[in-house]
């Protein structure tokens, strides 16, 4: 079954080929791209091979001196005409993403202004990549320190935030002056070769920006991995595979920004505004569906207001009209793929064995397409495996707490710490338990921390390093001290 015709994007019709020195380059395979709200397919891509891997890493060490060479102004306008061809592409950019990964429209849209803000983001620091003088305390001596481009960087993508995902690694690779090789997911390849289209309209030169879309993921990042020349990898995926390529890393020491698994917690206290902490818990639990390493994931609710918040939560789950992205009424896309919507129905089945009740949802529809319906899980068990696992899906499980203490101590018993959203309406209580959570980023009666501007990271095993802000730049630079004397 062949899928909607493709947008095209810029003017542009999307590539189906691998983009490799500027060059559309065939691959021995192909591989088919499903819209997972029809099952549909809606293109044969281009399944790079280890080898296809290799010449990309050679036209990004080629063309990699020269752009290193560039001034941070060339660099800088190149990433803010990328940015504005993208703002004007954003409608097409925002459909073949609902096409592609089963978003709504709603959140396309905004995910696309969210990608093109890395490039304008990016455009601005690559002018203030500043050094340092200082003088050594004992000898006297100066101390020149300068930051140089790290070198050919492998980025991998996941499929969640196609756009996102990559313009958060080439925006801060390409203003530090490091050529890249994007290896995007299979699953939504076409966002990402796009966004290689647009990179060369707005000025990059071939050979920078290269994207290998495969289906042998492991194959053509080892290919990259083994090859000395690539520097740094850049990686968003799960804890698991996180782990794989970090050892796969260790034998060339190539330097690793890891953005990995998550199992937020969201705590709401007896002080808190209900209506806020509803509004705040719809947009950190649903947002793509919940299919985010951000989303709220655990809800550990003071159980003087825990059946208040598990009614408004329900009636506003309940709301949510589910079907195609592209229709601008509906609220909840499909899930990714069928093993997707697996997992989530297996997790809910569990729970509710366990002695859960369901308040909302709970049993995926017949039809076409991936779907699973917005479900609120209430009394859910200690130990239940929703709450140990990461659910990728719109299911919130509620856990009623008596104190703070209880709260932040389940919230920190998990290997993951990306991100804690927390509700109450004592602003000191507020900070004082955002110290106390165990993850790098806390949204703090906020159900939102995206921000290009700010440093996006986590601890324990939810990854190493920051995206964003200018920690994002730093990632993609060595530092060089030249000891001198006058």
């Amino acid at each position: 079954m062949s899928g909607p015709e493709l947008p095209r994007v810029g003017g542009r019709p999307i590539p189906t080929e691998l983009l490799i020195g500027g060059d559309r380059v065939a691959a021995a395979d192909r591989f088919p791209v499903i819209d997972p709200a029809t099952g549909a397919v809606l293109a044969e891509v281009a399944s790079g091979s280890p080898a296809d891997m290799i010449m990309a890493v050679d036209a990004a060490a080629a063309s990699g001196p020269d752009w290193a060479a560039t001034t941070p102004r060339h660099r800088s306008e190149a990433l803010r005409r990328a940015y504005e061809l993208m703002v004007e592409a954003a409608d097409d950019v925002a459909r073949l993403i609902v096409l592609e990964n089963g978003k709504t429209i709603a959140d396309a849209r905004a995910e696309v202004a969210y990608a093109a803000e890395f490039f304008r983001w990016y455009a601005e620091e690559a002018v203030r990549l500043d050094g340092s003088l200082g003088r050594a305390p004992s000898s006297g001596n100066r101390i020149l320190v300068t930051h140089q481009p790290i070198g050919v960087s492998l980025l991998v993508t996941p499929w969640n935030f196609p756009a996102a995902m990559a313009t958060r690694k080439i925006g801060p690779a390409l203003a530090a002056g490091c050529s890249v090789v994007l290896k995007p997911a299979s699953d939504t390849p076409l966002t990402a070769l796009a966004i290689g289209e647009l990179l060369r309209a707005a000025g990059v030169p071939d050979g920078v920006v290269n994207v290998v879309p495969s289906r042998r993921a492991g194959a053509v990042s080892s290919a990259a991995l083994r090859d000395p020349r690539v520097r740094k990898l850049s990686f968003t995926g799960s804890t698991e595979v996180g782990r794989l390529l970090l050892r796969e890393a260790a034998e060339q020491i190539v330097s690793c920004s890891m953005e990995l698994g998550g199992n937020a917690p969201f705590l709401v206290f007896d002080d808190a505004d209900l209506d806020a902490a509803v509004d705040g818990a719809m947009l950190a639990k649903m947002r793509n569906g919940g299919q985010a390493c951000t989303a709220a994931n655990r809800f550990y609710v003071q159980r003087a207001v825990a059946d208040e918040f598990v009614s408004r939560l329900s009636t506003a789950m309940g709301r949510l009209r589910m079907g195609s992205g592209l229709d601008p009424e509906v609220a909840l896309g499909p899930l990714i793929n069928s093993s997707a919507r697996e997992k989530v129905g297996e997790l809910v089945e569990a729970t509710v064995d366990a002695g859960a009740r369901l308040r909302a949802g709970g049993r995926a529809p017949g039809g076409d397409g991936f779907f699973y319906p917005a479900t609120v899980l209430a009394d859910v068990p200690g130990g239940a495996p929703v709450l140990a696992e990461e659910i990728f899906g719109p299911v919130a499980p509620v856990v009623a707490v008596e104190t703070e203490e209880e709260a932040i101590a389940l919230a920190n018993a998990t290997e993951y710490g990306l991100v804690a959203y927390l509700y109450t309406g004592n602003l000191s209580r507020g900070l004082r338990l955002a110290e106390a959570l165990e993850t790098g980023m806390v949204g703090l009666n906020q159900g939102l921390v995206s921000e290009p501007a700010a440093p996006f990271g986590g601890v324990k095993q939810s990854g190493l390093g920051r995206e964003g802000g200018h920690a994002g730049i730093e990632e993609f630079m060595e530092p060089k001290y030249v000891a001198v004397a006058w």
